[in-house]
């Protein structure tokens, strides 16, 4: 896989069970890629270990006064130089081909359980650890995958080095092919605390992420009730905690870089004591001492990657455990294959758990009193609750929606929460969505309302052309009823067979939200679609109005109707107290009543 192959056409089925299954499983579907970096690291590690034997030649050819054989040398220092050069070129292409598509890789499979699970992601994983998962949790499980072939590379140069040495100067060798094993292996008493403390480091850093992130998201909230300080105070405990954690790491790591910095010394001295007492005895040659001590010298630079590789796994494999976490959520119900022989989803939506029955074609309100019910009911009738609750699928035309495949299923039925996502780009490019075709941009924008939106948006295009007009991300430069009819708009555009709306209005003025809701009518004729609200002017122009009240639909009727009939709906939509409840229902004489009668209808000529 090239880096220009990018996207994958399938990032493939992950092994989520655990951190380092997951990291072995990427290991296993780049492994053409790891072959070809681990060839090219064979050719740089041997050509960089075979400049000993060329110096060694060159001064023993010195020392014999032989111009042919300091020819030879020459040459092969030369071959080496020019592979040298070429292998690490390739080495590092190749590394970083890995870790980028490896990366890739991982993006797109957490792209990919984003799309399948929607808004319900954010409810099941803080919205921070998703962050951090797909940016600094990708460069690190990036980072480990690249490093392996480059281990396996060095490793087998030094197997191969102490091997030849064995052969070219047995007496020396012994003592390096004893002394390189305890260089290799002498951290390993220091890994597993420096893994912990990598471990706690990479958690508390991702705490620390996770609260940044959800505070910035609730930026306005935190200003509107002033708890700015008490999240900030927050934050600073958090970022001190992973200053702390990071310093403790640094101190741990750094001690086993001092430990590989001190071995091969002690073998250097060893081999350089043990090497003069030989060529005194003339065991050997000046140049064969040369030879040995300078490929020990080298050797510090493959047996470098063994420490790396420690590293890369030692921050990769929390990263790796976090991104197996977030990939292993699943929706309530499978929806991998077409049910065969069952019609297109269409029809009456009917969810069991609540009785709610929305008929099709019509424009149905439905009032709760709780506002996280009423996001959790919109979540299940788009056939993905926030949590897997046991509870029977939702059904389209009497079809179960868990039974119909994923793409399916969010064909049919479109759910816009209440605090819908704008992304950065133009109008043209948000509204730029699949859609069915039969409503167009012009269309979905008036009967959202979106005329100032427009032109504000025409003042800030260079050519006065609102649809190339930029939006920034999260349609930050907009205010919330800006940013509510555009959402709205893209929504109407892509026209599904069932729309749902969770308060669309509830950021605009009651002049705009009735023109809205004429609009909305008006354009989803003979479509279904369920608004989410407790709106009068909404209410009022529904063709039905269902009441849910502790989980089940306890009323049925038009605004009108439930306002005379139903104290709990006339409870959520007027906002009338207890109080003013048992004021209502209390015996009354005649003028009373008279009083009671005409406040009535001023609320409904109000609605």
């Amino acid at each position: 896989m090239q880096i220009r192959d990018l996207p994958y056409v399938d990032p493939g089925l992950p092994d989520v069970r655990s951190g380092p299954g997951f990291l072995l499983w990427l290991g296993r579907r780049q492994l053409r890629g790891q072959l070809r970096s681990l060839s090219w690291g064979m050719l740089h590690f041997v050509s960089v270990m075979a400049l000993p034997y060329g110096v060694g030649r060159a001064v023993q050819a010195v020392v014999e006064k032989s111009g042919s054989s300091l020819a030879v040398a020459g040459a092969l220092l030369a071959v080496s130089a020019v592979c040298i050069a070429v292998g690490d070129t390739m080495l590092h292409r190749t590394a970083v081909t890995n870790w980028i598509t490896a990366a890739a890789r991982v993006q797109q499979l957490l792209i990919r359980k984003t799309s399948e699970l929607g808004s319900a992601l954010t409810r099941r994983v803080a919205a921070g650890e998703v962050v951090a998962v797909s940016t600094g949790d990708v460069e690190k499980i990036g980072w480990f995958v690249e490093a392996v072939s480059r281990f396996l590379a060095a490793a087998f140069t030094v197997v191969l080095v102490c091997v030849g040495l064995l052969i070219y100067q047995p007496a020396l060798g012994v003592l390096v092919a004893v002394g390189v094993p305890v260089l290799a292996l002498g951290v390993l008493p220091l890994l597993p605390r420096a893994t912990r403390l990598a471990d706690v480091q990479r958690e508390k850093a991702g705490r620390a992420t996770e609260l940044a992130s959800d505070t910035v998201a609730g930026l306005r909230v935190l200003r509107g009730i002033g708890g700015e300080e008490l999240f900030l105070k927050r934050y600073r405990h958090a970022s001190q905690e992973v200053r702390t954690a990071a310093v403790r790491s640094a101190r741990m790591w750094s001690a086993i870089s001092a430990v590989q910095v001190l071995l091969p010394g002690l073998l250097l001295i060893s081999v350089v004591w043990y090497g003069l007492g030989l060529v005194g005895e003339g065991r050997i040659t000046v140049g064969e001492l040369v030879t040995v001590y300078s490929a020990v010298m080298l050797l510090s630079y493959p047996l470098r990657h063994f420490e790396e590789i420690a590293m890369a796994y030692s921050f990769s494999r929390p990263s790796a455990r976090r991104a197996a976490r977030v990939l292993s959520l699943e929706r309530s119900a499978r929806q991998d294959s077409p049910t065969d022989g069952a019609r297109e989803p269409a029809g009456d939506l009917y969810d069991p758990a609540t009785g709610l029955l929305v008929p099709a074609g019509t424009l149905t309100a439905v009032v709760c009193g709780d506002p996280d019910a009423a996001g959790r009911l919109a979540e299940r009738l788009g056939g993905h609750p926030a949590e897997p609750d046991g509870l029977p699928s939702v059904l389209l035309g009497g079809v179960a929606l868990d039974d119909r495949p994923l793409e399916e299923a969010r064909t049919a039925v479109l759910v816009q929460d209440k605090d819908p996502v704008l992304l950065s780009g133009t109008l043209t490019e948000l509204l730029d969505v699949p859609a069915s075709g039969a409503v167009t941009a012009e269309r979905a924008l008036a009967a959202a309302e979106s005329g100032d939106v427009l032109d504000a948006l025409a003042q800030a295009s260079l050519d006065n052309d609102p649809m190339k007009a930029p939006i920034t991300e999260r349609g930050r430069s907009l205010s919330g009823g800006q940013r509510q009819r555009l959402a709205l708009a893209r929504s109407l555009v892509t026209d599904p067979e069932v729309l749902v709306l969770d308060e669309p209005t509830s950021a605009v003025d009651s002049h705009t939200e009735a023109r809205i809701a004429d609009g909305v009518r008006k354009l989803r004729a003979g479509r279904t679609t369920v608004l989410f609200t407790s709106s009068p002017l909404l209410l009022d122009r529904a063709e039905r109005v269902v009441l849910v009240h502790e989980g089940e639909v306890v009323a049925v009727g038009a605004h009108r109707e439930l306002l005379r009939t139903e104290p709990r709906y006339r409870a959520v939509v007027t906002r009338e107290t207890e109080s003013e409840q048992r004021l209502v229902a209390a015996p009354r004489g005649p003028v009373a009543a008279r009083f009671t009668k005409a406040g009535t209808e001023d609320i409904e000529e109000t609605a």
